[in-house]
């Protein structure tokens, strides 16, 4: 009885917070309270701290066939989504520039299906921490990765409620071809015999950034120009995705910017810090990156 006042005022507050809630998602698995978003987050949280004190005195898991049947699980799953977006965004004559919430009946509600998937897929994506920190590559896990992981699976489930379709959909959709390209590496990436046709890593430092602005130039596009869709919203949207702009260009100049010092040369092998193009602090920054040398 304890637990459900307390659920019940916890939605009350949010519900008091962001207004009523879009009634189309309304019984979907997961959306109507936010406690199982909130738990499954502290959970996900707790198991990097007690994982890590776990694994402090033990050899790290070598889960090279676990790594290749999630990596191309979540290939499949983000290329579904890919599809199914485009396709449903296609039927129900999106705007690109900006696109309401109401206005395309039932494609709308094709929409926000999918869109519940990326929710969800944001939860399953809590397992490229685990493998980590099984694994013993505590140095992957930076505060850009958890910060990242974290925030987005409860950014989702408020999208989810409030504004389930319209320009919710680009965003997931750069994403889920960014995710189909990421994913789909590192599976390969753990079949000795695939590596020599991976050369395409170097790009993918790219693709990632560039996702960030254009979701910021096409949330942007809706306030300068507006259909309907929530102005609040837009400005959250923009916000986030900025600091993650930020983190990951701080990242960018780390990596490709500075040049290293004599000492550091001397000290360190550049392939211990970059490889193909790639710094190590990006495996853990890039949404489920695994380092693809140790990942064997």
């Amino acid at each position: 009885e304890h637990l459900k006042a307390f659920d019940r005022e916890v939605n009350a507050f949010v519900d008091y917070m962001f207004g009523p809630r879009d009634a189309r998602v309304r019984g979907w698995f997961l959306l109507d309270s936010y406690l199982p978003t909130f738990f499954l987050t502290g959970a996900y949280l707790l198991c990097i701290w007690l994982g890590n004190k776990f694994m402090k005195d033990r050899p790290p898991f070598s889960l090279r066939a676990h790594l290749i049947v999630y990596n191309l699980g979540i290939t499949m799953l983000s290329l579904y989504m890919l599809i199914e977006l485009i396709l449903a965004t296609w039927e129900g004559g999106y705007n690109l520039q900006c696109q309401n919430l109401h206005s395309a009946g039932e494609a709308d509600i094709r929409v926000a299906k999918v869109l519940w998937w990326y929710y969800f897929s944001k939860v399953i994506e809590f397992m490229d921490t685990i493998f980590f920190v099984l694994r013993k590559k505590s140095s992957q896990i930076t505060f850009l990765h958890v910060y990242h992981h974290a925030t987005m699976f409860n950014i989702w489930w408020c999208v989810l409620n409030w504004i389930p379709c319209g320009q919710s959909f680009f965003g997931p959709t750069l994403n889920s071809f960014i995710h189909v390209l990421m994913y789909s590496y590192y599976g390969l990436s753990v079949i000795p015999s695939m590596r020599k046709y991976l050369w395409w890593k170097k790009y993918l430092t790219q693709a990632q950034l560039i996702q960030f602005l254009l979701t910021i130039v096409h949330t942007l596009s809706a306030a300068v120009k507006p259909c309907g869709f929530p102005f609040g919203c837009l400005m959250f949207q923009s916000s986030y995705m900025a600091t993650l702009v930020i983190l990951f260009i701080n990242f960018y100049i780390k990596t490709y910017q500075k040049a290293p010092s004599r000492t550091a040369i001397k000290e360190t092998p550049v392939a211990t810090e970059i490889k193909n193009g790639f710094h190590k602090d990006y495996f853990a920054a890039a949404n489920g990156f695994l380092d693809n040398k140790k990942a064997q």
